[in-house]
């Protein structure tokens, strides 16, 4: 039997570009050897970079990391726009070639302004958000033309790390520090739509979620999940104020029992409950000085591989 059977806890994978997030899960789920795997938002087929991974009952950690900022580093290649805002697309749009040529750093920096910061971004026609029930990708792939409501996010940073030219595009390298739900390819793509020459990515990595970064991730192809596999308790502490509890509190957390306790400094929301043992017992809402479960983590129960895994 696998160490990794049974046990619970988040993974932190380097995907490869040209496979899917869904592939990445599907391969993970062999190599812990549970169904039980889920992912705090994915990436596309072209992109490469951290996808973080909940195992068994960590997946009900993931809510918690979904939210968090992220870190992007891309390649705007301005002069073509194509129909979903990447280099997967088909080019909907060419600039003149002297048009492209005429582009400057001072343009763009200047193009890239209104872009930063507190904006309202609409999401390109190809992501994942549901409407009417299917995922805007597929109803632009049937050929429908979709339309999504601009959505409010923040571009913290918006930096160009180098520039060069290739035949008659402008390639721009740039670090991207966003908030969740931005879209890297729908800043290309408005950035190119400024300047009046179209864009779309042709690279894009992802470096960071909130604390965790992709320096420490594991690679796909070798992945040794038992060795890779970080406690819940580990990931709630770099989250989360903790509360240390003794071990009578935590058989009565564990049975849902409230907690007569003062909420420990930190950030606000939700405070990591950690037993003597260092298992991560709970999330906890104060109030008053009582401590009430948001949700629980029962012990992590090992078993078999999973039949057909």
């Amino acid at each position: 039997m696998s160490e990794a059977h049974g046990r619970s806890g988040i993974l932190l994978i380097d995907k490869p570009a040209g496979i899917t997030s869904h592939d990445v899960v599907a391969r993970t789920r062999k190599r812990a050897g549970t169904r039980k795997v889920g992912h705090a938002g994915t990436l596309d087929p072209m992109a490469t970079g951290l996808l973080v991974l909940g195992i068994n009952n960590s997946t009900r950690l993931l809510t918690s990391l979904v939210g968090l900022d992220k870190e992007y580093f891309a390649t705007i290649r301005l002069g073509s726009a194509t129909n979903t805002d990447d280099a997967d697309g088909e080019p909907i749009e060419v600039a003149e070639p002297g048009r492209v040529d005429a582009l400057t750093a001072a343009a763009v920096s200047a193009a890239l302004v209104p872009l930063t910061g507190a904006i309202r971004q609409v999401p390109s026609s190809v992501s994942a958000i549901r409407v009417d029930g299917k995922r805007a990708y597929t109803l632009a792939r049937e050929g429908e033309i979709v339309e999504l409501a601009a959505r409010s996010v923040t571009v913290s940073a918006l930096e160009v790390l180098g520039s060069r030219r290739e035949a008659h595009f402008y390639d721009l390298d740039v670090r991207v520090r966003c908030s969740s739900g931005t879209y890297i390819r729908a800043i290309a793509r408005d950035l190119g739509a400024a300047l009046g020459v179209g864009g779309h990515l042709t690279a894009l990595r992802r470096s960071m979620i909130g604390p965790f970064s992709v320096a420490d991730a594991a690679d796909l192809e070798s992945l040794d999940v038992a060795a890779a596999l970080i406690a819940p308790a580990a990931i709630a502490a770099a989250l989360f104020p903790v509360f240390a509890l003794d071990a009578e509190q935590a058989v009565d957390l564990g049975h849902g029992k409230r907690l007569v306790a003062e909420r420990p400094e930190g950030l606000p929301g939700p405070v990591a409950a950690i037993a003597p043992d260092g298992r991560l017992v709970g999330l906890l809402e104060f109030t008053a000085g009582i401590g009430k479960p948001i949700v629980n983590f029962a012990p992590d129960v090992l078993t078999e591989p999973e039949v057909g895994e």
